[in-house]
């Protein structure tokens, strides 16, 4: 979502007049946060509230936080300071600050901005109606940071869904929340609790629903989604036979899901990639490290070489998959040679694409209390040099989709080059080609014409 500046929020003239009844929310964060993003929408939707593009028109004001960088906290922040003028120009506006950082900083939030009417945690949306309703009625400070309980296998408190009523061609659909895995750099077991899975039969009929108005592509949502189960009393359906059951819903053409965690990935599951046809062939699998020493550091249970084997199986097992990853460097103590390490992982395993990031200190993790902590300068240095490294691999192994056929499903018209729409194929390339806007939602094969680092341009066939 669009990211506000200090000009939007303080420039006095041209600016539109708050209109009672409408709602703005500001995301940062992950799939998962956009798609709390959509739950809060359908909730204040439900209260006759209507959306709007520009924070002054707002009387509902939601900023949704993210917390595993310290990069989005402080915009955060920002925001929230910024926001003070807006609330002086329109004191009925309604400002609620929700997601991750409210569920950990809920007291420094209210602290730093005593203009925050309430703070809404992770563990339940299902409360926001009645936060907004009472803040527009009383004006008194709220705080909601209560996470659901897991004692043993025994899940409570699973979210309750709103499926909206308009048409999406692709969806997000979250089949658990929180995590066990408890890694040293993150934060999420703290914003988000521990692991407890959605029952089956209410992911499936969520996606019925999805595709009765015409939704396509589904992306299953999670921490560690080949997890999928483990914590279901009954009904327990392993995440294969889970992807097994979506792919038998009418109407749902492609099955995505992120992210799986490493030494979970079963051999099951690997062949339903191979053989269910609504399963793309793309992997997102995070590495983290390339460097056995900073993985145990890190407590991701799997070597370099169990992870390479992982790949290679999945490679062997189907052909054309591609690889998507996950890098941090500047672990706290990591040295020159374990970053080097880590570049030669990537030049050994070749993904496809790499997300990598600067460690950021998560306070109140064994990571982020170390004292060994990587000066900034030298974390970012590595980080371009490791872009630089990834790069390089994208290029080459683009090039050789030149001349190839893709399966594309075609999802928004070029925000740059008029005349020419793009979607992704099914190993998660961007591709664009020149055609009408009629053709978006539908799926075409498209021969690579020219290749790039942001994915190939091509012709229908």
């Amino acid at each position: 979502m669009t990211t506000l500046s200090p000009r939007d929020l303080l420039a006095p003239k041209g600016r539109p007049e708050p209109k009672p009844g409408t709602y703005y929310i500001q995301t940062w964060g992950c799939q998962m946060n956009e798609e709390d993003s959509e739950q809060m929408a359908l909730y204040l939707e439900d209260l006759g509230f209507s959306p709007v593009s520009s924070v002054w028109e707002a009387q509902i004001v939601l900023l949704n936080t993210c917390s595993v960088r310290k990069k989005p906290e402080d915009k955060a922040f920002s925001l929230m300071g910024e926001l003070r003028s807006l609330k002086r120009y329109n004191p009925d506006m309604v400002l609620g600050v929700c997601g991750c950082m409210a569920q950990t900083r809920a007291n420094e939030i209210r602290h730093r901005n005593p203009h925050v009417d309430f703070v809404l945690g992770t563990g339940d949306l299902a409360l926001l109606p009645g936060l907004v309703t009472e803040s527009l009625q009383t004006r008194r400070f709220r705080k909601r940071t209560e996470l659901p309980e897991r004692k043993g296998k025994v899940v409570t408190d699973i979210p309750r869904r709103h499926v909206g009523r308009t048409a999406k061609l692709k969806a997000f659909v979250p089949i658990q929340y929180g995590c066990d895995k408890f890694c040293t750099y993150c934060i999420v077991p703290s914003t988000r609790g521990r692991e407890r899975s959605r029952p089956t039969v209410e992911i499936l009929e969520e996606i019925q629903k999805l595709a009765d108005l015409g939704t396509k592509e589904i992306t299953l949502l999670g921490q560690t989604v080949n997890s999928y189960g483990k914590n279901l009393l009954e009904g327990n359906v392993p995440f294969a036979q889970l992807l097994w059951k979506i792919s038998e819903i009418p109407g749902i053409e492609r099955i995505r899901y992120t992210s799986p965690y490493p030494r979970d990935f079963s051999q099951e599951l690997v062949e339903t990639i191979r053989d269910c046809p609504a399963v793309m062939e793309n992997v997102h699998l995070p590495i983290q490290s390339g460097d056995d020493e900073v993985l145990r550091e890190m407590r991701r249970v799997y070597t370099v070489e169990s992870f390479k084997e992982i790949a290679t199986r999945i490679r062997e097992t189907v052909p054309g998959v591609t690889f998507s990853t996950d890098i941090i460097v500047g672990f706290p103590g990591e040295t020159e040679a374990q970053f080097e390490s880590t570049c030669q992982a990537v030049r050994d395993i070749r993904f496809d694409a790499a997300f990598t990031f600067a460690y950021s200190t998560r306070p109140g993790t064994p990571a982020g209390d170390r004292e060994d902590q990587i000066p900034r300068e030298e974390k970012l240095r590595r980080l371009a040099h490791l872009i630089e490294v990834q790069n390089d691999i994208t290029r080459d192994i683009n090039v050789a989709y030149v001349g190839q056929e893709l399966e594309v499903l075609f999802d928004s018209a070029s925000p740059k080059w008029p005349g020419t729409i793009q979607g992704y194929s099914r190993e998660f390339k961007l591709v664009q080609v020149q055609g009408s806007e009629d053709r978006i939602g539908r799926i075409a094969k498209v021969k690579v014409t020219e290749s790039h680092l942001w994915g190939f341009s091509g012709t229908l066939v």
